[in-house]
């Protein structure tokens, strides 16, 4: 049996183990969403892909290499001018989300911006970055709003005259909702200013935009900005620039992405990732119901709910509330877990509200019980039995090297339950031909596209050396393929690729390619010089639109 193939007849057990130190386990899928989930609300009722590509090899090369038969355009790419106004492409480009204008071949793309590097900022003095630089930091994270169409030529553009293209970043001002607005621990701010550290995303119900402020403590502390006012899950409508806020009720962590469902009573649920080594994988349930015919106006429903943590030990989801916390911490016994500082007396000083407590929600997670587990980025749910897919990318301090993709089955399948089961579907390593799954994107036909996120630092060296870059894989969930972890893509030097986002028709994928040339030092010599325009001399992180795709 080929090693890359999950060993279906194995059962429970050790057994299990097995299988999942083997590869990849199985999904399976049902004809048609089991719920409606956001993140797939334009797919699914369209043609599938069909047919499986020939898979690529792992290559070291400085480009971006897709199967035969399949093409790239470079939408956007770091500095381009993206309006009238001569606003800038950011940097760092991370999760995309297409929202149609006409249908899957004109749309806005809004893009996220984790983070600068030389070629935005230039080299960095070891006293630190300069007044200039700061303001380069703040200018080039963020967001993108961009309008994108497809020529009579089959060629993705950008179209610069567009009424709603603009950039959101450290300079924007915000509303903050939610139980931390007012509170001290937040100076009693009810706005804040900007938004940075921009990692992956979400689509909502009512077709606005999730954004999730990642590593963001380098960056405020360098602008002398408010710890407290990042860390959250923001809310943009691509076509209103005044709709801007900051969701407290979704917890302050290094927010990785959301995955947004529907309970089956109708309440709204967001999955969420802490993307540290030790954290916790979160879900906020909604106190009130979704109501299509409300449209935005349903954004309220993220102000008032329930957040939870998973204890992966018992199959529960805890509720992260001051209630509980102050029953745990009146116990006078009490102990702080690892990775909790403080005695009881300090904890008691520290969470005095539901606002204190989102706005230390790791600590305050940990202390109730949530399992720390290695480093939970994206997380998405199928669409055809609402199970939850969650990458954990790795943690060496565990021994973790190489990362999984782990699978919950929620109690009834339901997303609104408090318990559930788990099994690790896919194990990175030799044996599944990836390492360090990152994102994720499911297509109508229940493939798994999984891109992964080696350390630049670790690319092609050591235990990692066999992967070569980073790439894109595609899982089959059925068919003669099933279980295989196919690669697709394969990134430029020292680059990661991130947030796959198919047009409805499933004709182009977009697809960011972020930090190639990251470890440069001497801007005379980049190590990568991707997209390789003419010219150009140094590296420029963008967005590309994949197609080529057979549909049937």
């Amino acid at each position: 049996m080929d090693r890359r193939t999950f060993l279906s007849y194995l059962g429970t057990g050790a057994a299990a183990l097995a299988a999942a130190s083997a590869g990849l386990g199985v999904l399976e899928g049902k004809a048609s969403a089991a719920s409606r989930t956001a993140d797939h609300m334009f797919g699914f009722k369209t043609n599938k892909v069909s047919g499986y590509f020939k898979p690529i090899s792992p290559s070291s090369e400085d480009k971006l290499i897709l199967p035969e038969g399949y093409r790239y355009d470079v939408v956007a790419a770091f500095d381009d001018v993206i309006n009238k106004a001569g606003e800038k492409f950011g940097q760092g480009a991370d999760y995309n989300a297409y929202i149609p204008i006409e249908g899957s071949t004109r749309g806005l793309l809004v893009t996220n911006h984790e983070y600068t590097n030389i070629f935005a900022l230039g080299p960095i003095a070891e006293s630190g970055k300069t007044k200039a630089q700061k303001e380069k930091d703040l200018y080039y994270q963020g967001m993108s709003v961009i309008e994108v169409y497809q020529d009579e030529n089959g060629v993705w553009k950008m179209d610069t005259s567009s009424k709603y293209a603009r950039r959101i970043n450290g300079f924007t001002p915000f509303d903050i909702t939610g139980p931390a607005k007012g509170i001290p621990a937040l100076n009693n701010a009810s706005k804040a200013q900007g938004t940075f550290a921009n990692c992956s995303g979400g689509v909502t119900l009512w077709n606005t935009v999730l954004s999730c402020e990642e590593n963001f403590s380098d960056t405020a502390e360098e602008n002398d900005l408010p710890q407290t006012h990042y860390g959250w899950v923001v809310e943009i409508d691509p076509f209103d620039a005044k709709f801007l806020k900051k969701h407290t009720a979704l917890g302050r962590f290094n927010h990785e992405n959301t995955a947004m469902g529907l309970a089956k009573d109708n309440r709204v649920v967001v999955y969420m990732g802490d993307d540290k080594r030790d954290a916790c994988v979160y879900k906020f349930i909604s106190s009130g119901k979704y109501d299509p015919a409300k449209g935005r106006a349903n954004s309220a429903l993220l102000e008032n709910g329930t957040l939870y943590v998973a204890n992966f030990k018992k199959g529960e989801w805890v509720p992260v509330t001051y209630e509980a916390l102050s029953k745990a911490l009146a116990n006078e016994s009490f102990k702080a877990p690892t990775g909790v500082k403080g005695t009881r007396e300090e904890l008691l000083a520290k969470f005095k509200s539901q606002g204190d407590v989102v706005t230390n929600c790791h600590e305050a997670a940990l202390i109730l019980g949530g399992t720390p587990t290695d480093r939970p980025e994206d997380i998405e749910i199928s669409p055809f039995d609402n199970t939850v897919f969650i990458c954990h990318t790795n943690n060496d301090a565990h021994g973790n090297i190489h990362g999984h993709i782990t699978r919950i089955f929620e109690n009834g399948d339901d997303l609104g339950a408090l318990g559930f089961d788990f099994e690790i579907f896919a194990a990175g390593g030799r044996q599944s031909g990836f390492s360090s799954p990152d994102n994720l994107a499911f297509d109508s036909n229940g493939n798994l596209w999984v891109v992964t996120d080696i350390s630049t630092s670790s690319h092609n060296k050591g235990v990692y050396k066999s992967f070569m870059n980073n790439g894109l894989f595609v899982i089959p969930t059925s068919g003669p393929n099933m279980g295989v972890a196919m690669q697709f893509a394969s990134g430029p030097r020292d680059s990661e690729m991130t947030g796959p986002f198919f047009t409805p028709d499933e004709r182009t994928l977009f697809l960011s390619v972020q930090h190639p040339g990251e470890m440069t030092t001497d801007l005379s010599k980049p190590t990568s010089l991707w997209p390789n325009r003419p010219g150009d001399t140094k590296a420029r992180c963008g967005v590309v639109a994949i197609s080529g795709f057979k549909l049937g």
